[in-house]
């Protein structure tokens, strides 16, 4: 081969082999956003973190972490106009999912202090899960929180009872019931009892508290979560 064709085909062949390799390397990030995004309310913590991007929240706010009762709780600062209330609880999420995200909606801030509502779709999640399993999921969360947070004030919401989900009110009962033994360790940590306020007399859930879905909160719910957080939340 001439050397004049021989340097040109060298230099097409290293083209070539750029050009492959950029379409590697689009395919691989394709391949690790879609995978990124298949994870569960992937793209509600991103929400989160771009909000922070544009202005970070202030130090020393309420930060209420957890799953939906606390998302769909949308004017939870007209409850308690008197505090600084930071809200990143996210979708159906589970006592896994707070673990998993605990880098973007828990660590990131100053909180004064923490309250939780999480637990109750863990058990709808599968019938498989058990008050052992879930206890094992609450006790990482809360060692992770306090490796990050040694002083913070906790509370931690009873997982309420549902009329869309009596056949797990037995378990979320016990569930409430070994998450307050294992808090009393910590003189820091308070366990808000939610549960008994939402039953009626013959045990079974209010009706009235409930939206059309008979699991989520109405004002009447919501008012109800005030009463027992108000003792609790520091200003």
């Amino acid at each position: 081969m001439e050397p004049v064709k021989e340097v040109r085909s060298l230099k097409l062949i290293d083209m070539m082999k750029k050009v492959i390799n950029l379409v590697i390397v689009f395919f691989l990030l394709t391949l690790s956003v879609q995978s990124q995004e298949k994870i569960s309310f992937w793209n509600e913590v991103q929400a989160f973190r771009q909000k922070d991007s544009v202005q970070f929240p202030a130090a020393g706010q309420l930060l209420f972490i957890g799953s939906s009762s606390f998302t769909m709780w949308k004017d939870v600062q007209d409850y308690f106009p008197g505090y600084k209330i930071l809200n990143r609880a996210f979708g159906g999420s589970t006592l896994v999912d707070l673990i998993r995200f605990r880098y973007d909606v828990i660590y990131p801030y100053q909180p004064k202090q923490i309250i939780i509502y999480c637990g109750e779709n863990d058990f709808a999640a599968s019938d498989t899960v058990t008050v052992e399993m879930v206890m094992q999921r609450f006790k990482t969360l809360y060692r992770l929180i306090r490796a990050k947070y040694t002083s913070v004030p906790l509370v931690y919401v009873s997982m309420k009872p549902s009329p869309s989900r009596v056949h797990l009110m037995s378990r979320y009962a016990e569930a409430n019931r070994q998450i307050e033994i294992f808090l009393k360790k910590d003189k820091k940590a308070i366990f808000a009892d939610v549960y008994s306020k939402m039953l009626k007399e013959n045990g079974r859930p209010m009706d009235d508290i409930f939206l059309t879905d008979s699991l989520h909160m109405n004002a009447k719910g919501y008012a109800i979560w005030e009463k027992v957080l108000g003792k609790f939340l520091i200003k």
